[in-house]
């Protein structure tokens, strides 16, 4: 079978703008550097709470780790979990800008588990009661984990990303992966294929190898479910541009929050578990800016989300300028 992107004109325009080295509209005019200060709010809140305080549109990514339904705790069982879940679904949706992406952890492996909680049903649900496109399934392996008997040993887990419309922004560039040399010089030998490509990198794909945290990980802060920030930082990097505002309502360890602090994001994260300021103040105290690639911008950060709050204005600036860029 030929390569579907030799008929689809869709992606032969985008093939095109690969080799002449142009960006997709979405993000030309929003990739502006970072700023020289960020906001941020760490709160200890429901998400439906959260939510409902932000004004539509101000926001260009959501990274969203809910629980799986599969009674680890209090806030781990859902006797009707879609129900639950659309609603902030819903509201995810009423938030995202038209460039925003939201990306879904979970795990097909739950589905006995898990009852009507597992990714399936998430997506099920977004494909019959959502405009957003399903981008990718991004597939994170990683080498360690429980062993099996009954079936084979489980070593993945899924991402769904999906776009709030056509327009979403992707920054490919900022994730990829260097060639060694003697791949480089292999390719430069190749005429089809674009130099400046070739220097930037390979696409790293929808399979992401990076290995769950260990016990004895030097990131971890205490958290049971505590994602690696090389994951996060890939969806920050890739799916919203420095000055825009990352939010995780499901917050977990606190990650996201350190995450958008290197990069140059403005984040609102919270979570219904009270250990969460704690997480997120071991989070700060383990950023190491001498170690980062781009200098770190001067941060805030804040347990109270009000209408006053700077963030606020952050997110309708960042609205205009993408009517204005669209």
């Amino acid at each position: 079978m030929s390569n579907r992107s030799h008929r689809n004109s869709g992606y032969k325009a985008m093939n095109a703008m690969n080799r002449d080295s142009k960006s997709h509209s979405s993000v030309q005019g929003l990739h502006v550097g970072a700023p020289r200060k960020t906001c941020h709010v760490a709160a200890v809140s429901d998400c439906h709470e959260l939510l409902s305080e932000l004004p539509d549109e101000s926001v260009q990514l959501i990274v969203c780790d809910p629980p799986y339904n599969i009674m680890l705790a209090d806030w781990d069982s859902h006797e009707n979990y879609i129900a639950w879940a659309s609603n902030w679904l819903r509201e995810a949706e009423r938030v995202l800008s038209p460039t925003g992406n939201i990306a879904i952890f979970g795990g097909l492996q739950y589905q006995g588990e898990a009852g009507s909680g597992d990714l399936l049903s998430i997506i099920h649900h977004m494909r019959h009661s959502s405009d957003m496109l399903l981008a990718n399934l991004i597939i994170w392996s990683y080498p360690n984990g429980m062993s099996a008997r009954r079936f084979f040993a489980n070593r993945h887990e899924e991402i769904a990303w999906f776009a709030k419309t056509k327009k979403y922004y992707f920054d490919l560039d900022a994730v990829r992966e260097p060639y060694d040399d003697e791949t480089k010089e292999k390719y430069r030998k190749d005429k089809r294929l674009n130099p400046e490509t070739i220097e930037k990198g390979r696409n790293p794909t929808n399979v992401w190898n990076f290995g769950r945290l260990n016990g004895n990980s030097l990131e971890r802060v205490g958290h049971p479910t505590q994602k690696p920030r090389s994951v996060i930082q890939r969806l920050v990097r890739s799916l919203s541009y420095p000055g825009s505002t990352v939010v995780d309502f499901f917050g977990g360890s606190g990650i996201t929050t350190r995450v958008a602090i290197e990069e140059g994001r403005h984040s609102i994260c919270c979570d219904i578990d009270e250990s969460f300021v704690g997480y997120v103040s071991d989070q700060v105290a383990k950023i190491d800016s001498m170690s980062l690639l781009e200098p770190m911008p001067g941060f805030d950060v804040t347990e109270n989300l009000s209408a006053s709050h700077p963030i606020f204005a952050i997110g309708q600036a960042s609205k205009h300028k993408q009517r204005k860029v669209a």
